[in-house]
């Protein structure tokens, strides 16, 4: 949130137009926790082509009660679908874990090297797709575009089956990543039509808890594909491939028919001819995310990003310092979730045994994902447990390079669990890039600069364990520890950087409002949450 006494919007009071006249008469609205209108809300206009205009209304007033009935609502139609879409993402993205346990890279005659390569192709292209997507997606509107996508690399996914060596490997590993980059961002732009930037963050826990279910699921649905094999006694992998880039095109189609515009377009599809909302509840849902953010007024939610808003939002460089953490702090554990299912075969465990070990690991990951996301958000500490995530992870990493090698393989598998399993700020961290963004054009760009700075990233991971260094990786585990120091470093700069930014947008904003309220209520946006 805003800090102390920089709250742009709470609220609301009374119908101007008099549409809700009968409602406002009533005893309904009267008691408990009412949103009344608060100073500045008349100063702000959404524009004339935003889809929500016909319901917004500066002197509109609903209770908590209300609020908190059609947030649950939201909560079960929105944001459940959004889980069950990064699912799919998950599910065909990381389903190449699962036949890295199999006989993959003896089937198709490749090293470990190669499937480093493979995974490197993946993200690259994922990285190249992030920003394209994103500006497609916010021209044609997230609606559309995430059903195409989720449609398209499905395709892709359940092709793999058909691999016959590294080449094409290669090229399949290149087409899902350009299909599926830029999903996560725009999500994140279709939940933010329905949340205000104070809820973003514990659905966005939600959203990545999917990813971890679908880790968990996963293992489940490898432990029954690669039962399957053919004439040979091999290629189990395949029908891993094919049945579960399957499961993902049913989901693609479903969201097609299911996904709204907007808030206020929710009629037809699979929502029904009556759509999800009553006019009262989508007056209350527009009323309550414009006075909590002006700027998702600014533009409709099928206008593009012009090329003079989009250099302006590159420009913003008081996003620069979340993209620097994005670039580095998820790296030291990206090689142990990429290499645990091969580090647990080293360790003499089967191909069953080891899909089955790596689901205690997705357990703990959700435990700590919302312990961490809960805490950083009641303590307004956000950016300093990201300091604590990395000592979490130094402590494992130097254990895990001090473990003898010839030592009994649950030791490591302990070890590679925690570390695997440990606490993600990820959630809070993408939250506080849409929270900063001040803009719907900048929240477009930065979501995707942010995720893109992610993947590069993940680039980086995915080639700290070189098979010169294996089985133990020594070398890699240095450069990890190295790493996670850096990291612990910047997100203390990066949070003492957006507190001093706040005092002085606060003091600025103080000066204004003596010549004129307007000012406080439009004027420039604070770097928010970072107290």
């Amino acid at each position: 949130m805003p800090i102390d006494g920089v709250k742009t919007a709470r609220v609301s009071a009374s119908s101007a137009d008099g549409s809700d006249e009968e409602w406002q008469k009533s005893e309904h609205h009267k008691g408990e926790g009412t949103f009344e209108a608060g100073e500045g809300h008349h100063f702000y206009r959404p524009i004339d082509s935003y889809e929500g205009l016909h319901r917004w209304d500066p002197n509109f007033q609903w209770t908590e009660k209300e609020e908190r009935k059609i947030v649950r609502k939201i909560d079960a139609r929105v944001c459940t679908f959004a889980c069950v879409t990064f699912f799919a993402l998950q599910l065909d993205r990381g389903n190449i874990g699962q036949a890295l346990a199999s006989t993959l890279l003896q089937d198709l005659g490749m090293t470990s090297n190669d499937y480093n390569l493979g995974q490197t192709v993946f993200l690259v292209c994922f990285l190249l797709a992030e920003m394209p997507s994103q500006l497609l997606s916010k021209r044609i509107g997230p609606d559309r575009w995430i059903p195409m996508q989720i449609v398209s690399w499905s395709l892709v996914a359940a092709c793999q089956a058909f691999l016959n060596g590294r080449g094409s490997y290669l090229a399949c590993r290149a087409l899902l990543g350009f299909l599926e980059g830029g999903f996560i961002p725009d999500t994140i732009l279709f939940l933010s039509f329905f949340y205000k930037s104070s809820e973003l963050p514990k659905r966005l826990t939600c959203f990545w808890i999917s990813y971890t279910v679908a880790g968990i699921i996963g293992s489940f649905l490898a432990f029954v594909f690669l039962h399957i094999t053919d004439a040979n006694g091999g290629g189990a992998w395949r029908y891993l491939f094919a049945y579960e880039g399957l499961i993902t095109g049913v989901i693609g189609i479903i969201a097609a028919f299911w996904m709204p515009a907007s808030p206020v377009q929710t009629k037809g599809g699979l929502r029904g001819k009556n759509g999800w909302f009553t006019e009262h509840e989508e007056r209350i849902i527009v009323n309550r995310v414009i006075r909590d953010d002006p700027s998702k007024g600014s533009m409709h939610n099928r206008q593009a990003v012009t090329p003079r808003r989009f250099w302006e939002s590159l420009k913003d460089y008081h996003m620069w310092p979340i993209y620097a953490l994005g670039l580095i702090w998820l790296i030291p554990t990206h090689p142990a979730q990429s290499y645990l299912t091969l580090q647990l075969r080293y360790q003499g465990f089967t191909t069953f045994q080891t899909n089955l070990l790596t689901i205690p690991s997705a357990v703990l990951a959700i435990i700590t994902l919302i312990a961490i996301t809960w805490i950083a958000e009641r303590t307004n500490q956000r950016l300093l447990w990201g300091v604590g995530v990395e000592v979490w992870n130094i402590v494992l990493l130097i254990a895990l390079e001090l473990l003898p090698q010839k030592s009994m393989p649950w030791p490591r598998w302990a070890i590679l669990t925690l570390l695997v399993g440990g606490p993600s700020i990820h959630p809070v961290v993408v939250a506080l890039t849409s929270r900063n963004a001040g803009s719907v054009r900048t929240r477009t760009v930065a979501s995707a600069l942010y995720n893109m700075s992610v993947q590069l990233s993940n680039i980086a991971g995915a080639n700290v364990y070189q098979e010169k260094d294996a089985p133990y990786y020594k070398n890699g585990n240095k450069v990890l520890i190295a790493l996670a120091v850096i990291s612990g470093f910047l997100f203390v700069f990066a949070k003492y950087y957006y507190d001093w930014w706040n005092r002085y947008i606060f003091r600025t904003r103080k000066y204004r409002y003596r010549a004129s309220p307007d000012n406080w209520y439009t004027g420039e946006t604070p770097q928010n949450g970072m107290p």
